[in-house]
């Protein structure tokens, strides 16, 4: 029997009425498996003796006590039981809120074990949070002496409910669990086995012993993660493509012909990645392949130098570069114009706003093969739209389109290349896992003469003198964005929104100059002229909400003020600085905080201040969110790790994925499975030992 197959209900557990399991159902856990597989979030350790004079410190107590008194708190039906007790370090009370029934258990001059933690009230050592247990010499107490599990809980749970319930289970239905990995692999890793890793994870026998159980099963749900993820990615590499699919040749002179024309000179990163997408479509098979680099670094010039690899070919072929936004479509549109239509590529542009005229002749043309390169949003996978011979489809910010979205673009045309952009970089754990069936290429060099933004920190009392240095920099010729996390006051907000702070900084901080304002509920060709506006300098700042983090390149912006900082995440933060310093003046970013400061709001500050490099805020946004916020898969199921940590176990993940690939190389019938119920396939296997500890 494997471990998911214990689908019996924790209902059918003995002592488990309708209140525990309401309370179970709450956590998710609704078979023995779910139990099994509920991990403990810590642990006390109750084998070493802690007496009572270390409480003075802070330090919990593990200690054996004896009962001086009793004494009592108050009157009437607020009277509360007050326990002095002593070892040999000293005296100290308990105070038993709600439990004066412990009267007759904590009898004056009987001895218990004591676990709590202490403070100093009142000039004495006190503690209302604790644990207690009769001290019987010569016999082996429950509850100390050992590693105690401490477990999320949820309503009338209790830890001594969820460690009886665990516990029946491990003593009976789970020492019939099988191992899913070969003995030859666990022996090669240092694993135990599966029921041996579930008992240490619960009760441990030590600390090693623990983390050796976490390593076991964080190792077995990393390798089918890469199993699954690994075997996607060679069943598209294995592929045999379609036979009319057209294949393309090296020789193309439009491609050297911009290089040369550009006013710059590209960067080692980009001429690599370049290299890679080259030798991606002169393969027979189709890429995915995804370009990470931060805001700023010419992943959008290195896509339209790619797709000319694609267009100028005797048979051309056309491109699609799909982008999530009006804004930001059209600035990818007037880019490609100015860099592409010298060339002779012929180009269009459509969104949602097109009017429907427009729209029909650009169908016609785009289904006679009438433009290479089409740029737009959404609207580019309505089923109206037909291409002659889609051969590349660009995604830009791919993280905000859905799997589906992609494959009906991808749909249009005969199994065309994919080339996905972000300028959020990925972590590397999350680009093994999330991003394992893609090829990933990384630009990190800037293009030369960018100057780092300075970031400051500010405190709500300081936004005067944010506003004044910022008007220094409206003196010198310099544009500003000012960021809010909601549009208007609506629901008694404390926080600041742009509706009001564009009234407020228009009349009393900057009366006189042009502002703009904009947000999502603004008409979208009404937020494209206001953009216009900004960009060609008619306007010196912008008020908005986090709908600028995806925008328009104004090379003259050189503020960015961000209020309520602490309400959005690093990868926003990190996005909407990326909106300035883009030009060869020195920038700014000022992120004004609030007074009611979280920790992870403090965090995610000063990885701000600390850092430009968008591959480290990544890494740093990976231990702060976690992976399912950062990839955006929060809510679809992915990654529902139990005992792995992807922060903390990069050299496991690699190791898993080396074993994946030697597994799907050794047994290459397992692409053809439909199911991820890959035991079979792992018991059939050689032994690992030494192909993994050789290679």
């Amino acid at each position: 029997m494997y471990l998911r197959e214990l689908r019996q209900p924790v209902s059918e557990l003995k002592g488990v009425g309708k209140s525990t399991f309401a309370a179970y159902t709450a956590l998710g856990i609704k078979t023995w498996c779910d139990l099994l597989l509920h991990l403990p979030r810590s642990y006390e350790d109750r084998r070493v003796k802690v007496p009572l004079r270390n409480g003075y410190s802070g330090k919990p107590v593990n200690t054996i006590v004896e009962v001086i008194s009793h004494q009592y708190i108050g009157i009437g039906r607020n009277r509360t039981l007050k326990v002095i007790i002593a070892d040999e370090s000293g005296p100290a009370s308990l105070v038993c809120f709600g439990r004066n029934f412990l009267q007759d258990l904590l009898q004056i001059e009987r001895k218990f074990y004591l676990y709590g933690n202490f403070s100093v009230k009142y000039h004495e050592l006190q503690s209302s949070s604790f644990e207690v247990e009769p001290y019987i010499p010569d016999q082996k107490p429950k509850l100390f002496g050992s590693i105690l599990p401490i477990y999320p809980l949820s309503g009338r749970l209790t830890q001594n409910t969820l460690r009886r319930d665990i516990t029946g289970l491990l003593n009976t239905s789970a020492k019939h669990i099988q191992d899913e990995l070969p003995e030859s692999l666990r022996r090669t890793m240092g694993l135990m086995t599966k029921y041996e890793a579930l008992h240490a994870i619960h009760f441990p026998n030590s600390h090693e012993d623990r983390e050796l159980a976490r390593k076991t099963l964080a190792y077995e749900e990393l390798l089918f993660l890469q199993l699954i993820v690994r075997r996607r990615a060679l069943r598209r590499q294995t592929e045999t493509p379609r036979k009319n699919r057209v294949s393309i040749s090296a020789a193309n002179h439009l491609t050297r012909k911009l290089i040369d024309s550009l006013p710059f000179t590209l960067t080692a990163d980009q001429v690599s990645v370049l290299n890679e997408i080259k030798t991606d479509l002169f393969s027979a098979r189709p890429m995915a392949r995804l370009i990470q680099g931060d805001v700023g670094s010419g992943k959008t010039l290195t896509a339209f130098i790619s797709a000319l690899e694609v267009i100028d070919q005797d048979v051309p072929g056309q491109a699609a570069f799909m982008a999530p936004t009006e804004l930001l479509a059209r600035q990818h549109a007037e880019n490609a114009a100015r860099f592409l239509e010298p060339l002779g590529i012929r180009l269009a542009y459509l969104t949602g706003s097109v009017p429907q005229s427009q729209r029909k002749l650009i169908l016609k043309a785009l289904a006679e093969g009438d433009i290479d390169l089409i740029i737009g949003t959404h609207a580019l996978f309505s089923k109206d739209v037909v291409f002659k011979r889609l051969r590349y489809v660009i995604v830009d910010e791919q993280h905000r389109f859905g799997v589906l979205q992609r494959i009906a673009l991808l749909n249009k045309g005969d199994m065309p290349d994919l080339l996905l952009m972000t300028a959020t970089p990925i972590p590397r754990t999350l680009a093994l896992t999330v991003f394992g069936d893609l090829d990933v290429s990384s630009i990190h060099t800037m293009p030369p003469g960018r100057l780092p933004v300075k970031t400051y920190l500010a405190a709500e009392k300081s936004r005067e003198r944010v506003y004044a240095a910022v008007k220094v920099e409206f003196e010198r010729g310099h544009q500003a964005y000012f960021v809010y996390p909601r549009i208007d006051d609506t629901g008694n907000s404390d926080l600041r929104d742009a509706e009001t702070m564009f009234d407020y900084l228009t009349k009393k901080v900057y009366p006189g100059l042009p502002a703009g304002l904009i947000h999502s509920r603004i008409p979208e060709d009404e937020k494209l002229s206001i953009m216009d506006r900004f960009r060609r300098g008619e306007l010196v700042y912008l008020v908005a909400t986090s709908v600028v983090e995806v925008g328009v390149d104004v090379p003259n912006a050189a503020c960015m003020i961000i209020e309520h900082a602490e309400r959005f995440g690093l990868s926003a933060l990190h996005q909407l600085r990326g909106r300035v310093g883009r030009g060869t003046a020195q920038s700014y970013a000022f992120l004004i905080y609030s007074d009611a400061l979280s920790p992870e709001g403090r965090a995610r500050l000063l990885v701000m201040k600390e850092s430009n490099d968008g591959f480290v805020i990544a890494e740093k946004d990976l231990s702060i969110r976690g992976p399912g916020e950062i990839a955006g898969i929060r809510q679809s199921g992915f990654l529902k790790l139990v005992a792995a940590d992807l922060v903390l176990d990069h050299e496991l993940l690699t190791q898993a994925r080396k074993t994946a690939d030697l597994i799907l190389s050794k047994d290459p019938g397992l692409l053809s499975l439909e199911n991820t119920a890959f035991r079979e396939v792992l018991s059939r296997c050689p032994p690992f030992d030494e192909e993994l500890t050789d290679g």
